[in-house]
């Protein structure tokens, strides 16, 4: 089968060995995977444990073609997208000391073929579309966790999504949405901010403008909950957006460690600062849910083909996509 490979060297597509599935695992034909800044870090070498040759690539949809031995009948032919958790553990709170993410070590979806045990996949949603449901887990895990049970949203809290072009806060801009709670954006790029505007946020702040989310907290009040994923310098002017006793979840720190962290202000307002990173099995199952229930679609940025996996891995490294970026394996069909 032919696969998206990445060696020393970079990414190659490569003729590699088809999987076969073992008793308990499912054989998929993968007709798209999507891209996550985990599959740019590792290229970059900027993640814990590489190891290389890797096929990367967490978030996928296809067809079951093939089962195990203990695999009941009824999954074959199933239109599946894959749960990317590996040994969660017990913990619903947190991850056990085995955790893994599918793509690297273990191959993942950029690739013909994928076997995985049959209880990491779920049927796709059936309003998406391959592309959008290929598009769905690792970033919709993650923003569900946050928003849901890190973040507790509820209709009468409002909540401003940080960075909002990013692949994870684009969800958590949505399930916000979903659960009728008032929005507020912030983004580097003012053309997002409308896009997201039109999409049903209130308003949205410019963080490279100074005093741009100042005056939009001016406006709007102070809010309930903030989700972010950068800290580093810009983390105590969030914090001063929160109402007293506000929830600040963050799932990642991609501007780093703030170098002065206001803690008088955080014991003082009674403030949460909550990490989050993806989520339990439990919640894969009920961020699914969520996504029928509300009838949500990811916002898709930009679909190449696999064999243009370099460019699909550099539109992601530049930045400058809004929504998620996707492999498509169609022309292997």
């Amino acid at each position: 089968m032919k696969a998206l490979v990445l060696d020393q060297d970079d990414l190659h597509i490569r003729e590699i060995k088809t999987p076969q599935p073992q008793s308990d695992e499912v054989l998929i034909k993968i007709s798209a995977a999507a891209l996550n800044r985990r599959d740019q870090w590792i290229r970059e070498g900027l993640y814990a444990k590489i190891q290389l040759p890797a096929v990367l690539g967490s978030d996928g949809c296809g067809h079951i073609i093939s089962i195990g031995s203990n695999v009941p009948t009824t999954w074959l032919n199933k239109r599946v997208i894959i749960n990317p958790n590996i040994h969660w553990g017990d913990n619903p709170k947190a991850q056990s000391k085995a955790y893994q993410i599918l793509g690297m070590p273990t191959q993942g979806a950029f690739a013909e073929y994928l076997c995985v045990p049959v209880d990491r996949v779920i049927e796709a949603p059936k309003h998406l579309t391959d592309i959008e449901a290929a598009a769905l887990p690792l970033g919709g895990l993650t923003a569900y966790n946050a928003i849901v049970n890190k973040g507790q949203l509820s209709p009468n809290k409002k909540v401003l999504i940080s960075g909002v072009g990013g692949g994870v806060a684009q969800f958590a801009f949505q399930f916000a949405l979903a659960v009728k709670a008032p929005v507020w954006v912030t983004s580097g790029k003012d053309d997002v901010i409308q896009k997201c505007i039109r999409l049903g946020a209130q308003d949205g702040a410019n963080y490279k403008t100074p005093q741009s989310i100042p005056e939009m907290t001016q406006a709007a009040g102070k809010f309930d909950l903030i989700i972010d994923s950068a800290c580093g310098e810009g983390m105590n002017d969030l914090l001063k957006c929160l109402t007293p006793g506000g929830r600040y979840v963050f799932y990642g720190a991609t501007q780093g460690v703030p170098p002065k962290l206001n803690v008088h202000a955080i014991f003082w307002n009674q403030l949460a600062i909550l990490g989050s990173t993806m989520g339990s099995d439990a919640d894969f199952e009920a961020m699914v849910s969520l996504v029928n229930k509300s009838q949500i679609a990811p916002i898709i940025d930009q679909v190449f083909p696999l064999t243009e996996g370099i460019k699909a891995f550099d539109r992601i490294k530049s930045g400058k996509n809004f929504g998620k970026i996707v492999l498509s394996l169609k022309q292997y069909k």
